[in-house]
């Protein structure tokens, strides 16, 4: 059966088109907002490349107008699975700019709902993150980190739990107040976004997020705004924090 789709997110923000341009359209732009290590060979007919453990898509740029708009994907597989991403950038008075991402696609199959729903929630997720970034780091860039925890078997349990090593009664909630501590060192934070399946938090210097792994573990996918941060030696402390924090 299949399901075509098309999503549409969009905000005003506080940032240049300059800005919003280098946020979607380089490769440490994306660092900074989206997930993994990207990098983009610029222009009509370049690519974008994303490595995030083992998914690594490549997708072609079909549009490339400077500081205006930038499409990319579309690609069907041979199932006819695609997903093809549309940014559109408009500058306002005072420096300030509307992003609009339509994310449009197909999905195969008969059970593309639960999919659906993770990829609904988690583009969401990603655009309010891209916004967080140009109002609240915008012009910086991010060292990527990722780290994934044990398997999650109730994942009711698991927000709990994430909400209790952040200092909180229940899981967590937009507009929280939050502290953890990682490699010994305390963090204090508030949560910008949280829905069914992610988290985010926003500290002095970091996006610090949390996915639900689709079938799988907790995510650690944070963005660290410190230039001395090595990401090798932040992902091994995140990886022995989810491991101390999600228990069965």
């Amino acid at each position: 059966m299949g399901h075509e789709f098309e999503l549409t997110d969009q905000a005003e923000i506080d940032a240049t088109p300059e800005q919003v341009w280098d946020a979607i359209a380089t490769g440490p732009g994306i660092d900074s907002w989206f997930m993994g290590r990207n990098e983009v060979e610029a222009g009509e007919g370049g690519t974008v490349r994303t490595a995030f453990a083992a998914y690594r898509p490549e997708h072609r740029i079909t549009g490339w107008d400077p500081l205006e708009r930038l499409v990319y994907g579309g690609e069907r597989a041979p199932d006819g699975r695609f997903v093809a991403y549309e940014f559109l950038i408009e500058g306002r008075d005072g420096g300030s700019s509307v992003v609009r991402c339509v994310t449009s696609g197909f999905l195969p199959g008969d059970d593309w709902e639960d999919e659906f729903e993770m990829m609904s929630a988690g583009g969401a997720f990603f655009f309010r993150t891209l916004v967080e970034y140009l109002t609240h780091f915008a012009g910086r860039h991010a060292v990527p980190v990722t780290a994934f925890g044990p398997p999650v078997a109730d994942w009711e349990a698991a927000w709990t739990q994430l909400g209790a090593a952040l200092g909180l009664a229940a899981r967590p909630s937009a507009g929280d107040a939050v502290r953890l501590e990682i490699g010994g060192k305390p963090v204090e934070g508030v949560v910008y976004a949280v829905d069914a399946h992610n988290a985010g938090i926003r500290t002095a210097d970091a996006l610090y997020r949390f996915l639900e792994g689709f079938r799988g573990p907790m995510v650690a996918s944070h963005h660290v705004f410190s230039p001395s941060t090595d990401a090798s030696t932040a992902e091994t402390l995140w990886q022995e924090w989810l491991k101390g924090t999600f228990v069965s």
